[in-house]
């Protein structure tokens, strides 16, 4: 057990105190302030047609506006024939691998797949058995953090946001770098897997630190990765305070982090990588780039979401029957409890329309885990919540294209049977995502040559300057 001394505590108090007084002083003229920016930067919505903006790089139909290419990996949920575009279940393949092959084949042999799933995205192939082991040996290696790291930037600035403290973490990450803004291929390819290793340990000690020094836990426990752990087992034994876990617990977890690894070059994160990769800057502030992408709620944190969505149905609807499930279904639709943003969270994917292959896997997987937890009923609740909201959302905004559940309605119900805390949901998602960030870094290096630099048309009519004195 770790202590530091009492004036750490006693240190915080005095900055919150000090920025309280700030707050209090200055949140008149702030209030002041936002509304002249609100109004200042407020844009009539009609001249977004009258010059064919393509808001959020869509396209009017929803399709994303083509703007790179990628081998990495495709999402697909429709094909063309004879001209005709029809819509069919949703396919996700990495360097042309279906994820349900890479899934199925190492559930049939037994083994952990996220290792491979990563080796596969950076290098294009799937490793054959020598180049996986000396990969696994590399990844044990790497795992080590800096010295003094755990205690100089982690235990000393604990954060109450695990995703913000994760980036935190990354960037101080490059003054421990011999060779930080390198950007030759080696290089940064020795970056991204250092990170790659370094992700779980970064997470979690920043989480257990957090949780001594503001929560009522007691205990600082650090566990050292071990080096015959995959991933997904070293997430379990670093997180648990008696390291024990399950076998069928760490291959669920593996599973998971297998279908978060990558989605498409155009996500938003993934997009964030290539266009801060495009400006030449260094692997670590790439990284924190995309981290701060991952952290929104309309991305990364979009499971947490789903979570309070779903223990509020627990709180409200007693009897869990398809009736009584469907009927407060109805009523978030209408924003009349929850939120009132009147969105079933989980349900609905920019891309997939009949299925999320990521959902249906996790589906499978959330069962088993359920049966072996004793939660048959509430696996159920989440079936009957993503039927209800499949059938509402389709009468009630009549939709041109079918909904179907997304990956988020399903990992946070895996997430909570495996006792991880929310605060490392999306943590959780970026130590999957890394992988996919980082192939996505070193296909921009090698292929990129020109800056990410899109247009923004300028609306705002010409104005002629006035001197203070003569202004109002």
């Amino acid at each position: 057990m770790i202590k530091l001394p009492q004036i750490y505590a006693w240190e915080l108090i005095i900055l919150d105190f000090n920025e309280a007084n700030l707050l209090v002083k200055y949140s008149y003229m702030i209030s002041e302030l936002a509304e002249k920016s609100a109004l200042s930067n407020r844009i009539d919505p009609a001249l977004y047609t009258k010059y064919d903006v393509k808001r959020g790089l869509r396209e009017s139909n929803g399709k994303g506006v083509l703007c790179g290419l990628t081998e990495i990996s495709e999402v697909t949920s429709w094909k063309e024939e004879n001209g005709k575009r029809t819509e069919i279940p949703g396919i996700l393949c990495y360097q042309g691998y279906n994820v349900k092959d890479l899934v199925k084949n190492c559930i049939a042999e037994n083994r952990f797949g996220f290792e491979e799933t990563v080796y596969l995205l950076l290098f294009g192939k799937l490793p054959n058995r020598t180049e996986f082991e000396d990969f696994c040996e590399m990844l044990s290696e790497f795992r080590v953090l800096p010295r003094n790291f755990v205690r100089d930037i982690i235990m000393k600035s604990p954060s109450k946001d695990m995703m913000n403290m994760l980036a935190r973490c990354v960037l101080n990450l490059y003054s421990y770098d011999p060779d930080p803004d390198n950007v030759n291929i080696a290089n940064v390819l020795r970056q991204c897997i250092q990170l790659i290793a370094q992700f779980p340990m970064l997470a979690i000690y920043s989480y257990r630190a957090y949780r001594y020094y503001n929560t009522n836990d007691g205990s600082l426990i650090i566990h050292k990765p071990k080096p015959e752990y995959s991933t997904a087992q070293n997430i379990l034994h670093i997180l648990r305070k008696d390291s024990e876990f399950i076998d069928l617990e760490a291959k669920v977890l593996d599973i998971s982090l297998i279908l978060h690894a990558d989605h498409g070059g155009g996500n938003n994160s993934t997009f964030t990588t290539h266009v801060v990769t495009s400006s030449g800057t260094d692997t670590y502030s790439s990284m924190a780039a995309s981290l701060g992408s991952l952290k929104g709620p309309k991305h990364g944190g979009a499971n947490v979401k789903v979570m309070q969505m779903m223990q509020n149905i627990k709180e409200n609807v007693h009897d869990w029957s398809e009736k009584n499930v469907t009927d407060y279904i109805d009523k978030i639709l209408k924003k009349e409890v929850f939120d009132h943003a009147g969105l079933v969270y989980g349900m609905g994917h920019a891309v997939y329309t009949l299925s999320d292959p990521r959902a249906e896997i996790l589906k499978l997987y959330a069962e088993k885990l359920a049966v072996e937890k004793g939660k048959e009923e509430e696996y159920h609740l989440y079936e009957t919540v993503e039927n209800a909201a499949k059938q509402l959302i389709n009468e009630q905004h009549k939709l041109s294209k079918p909904v179907c559940a997304n990956v988020d309605l399903y990992s946070g119900f895996v997430y909570s049977m495996l006792n991880l805390p929310a605060d490392l949901y999306t943590p959780l998602f970026a130590i999957s995502r890394v992988g996919g960030w980082s192939a996505h870094r070193m296909e921009e290096l090698i292929n990129g040559n020109r800056i990410i630099r899109p247009s923004y048309h300028c609306v705002k009519s010409d104005q002629k300057y006035i001197p203070m004195d003569e202004r109002e």
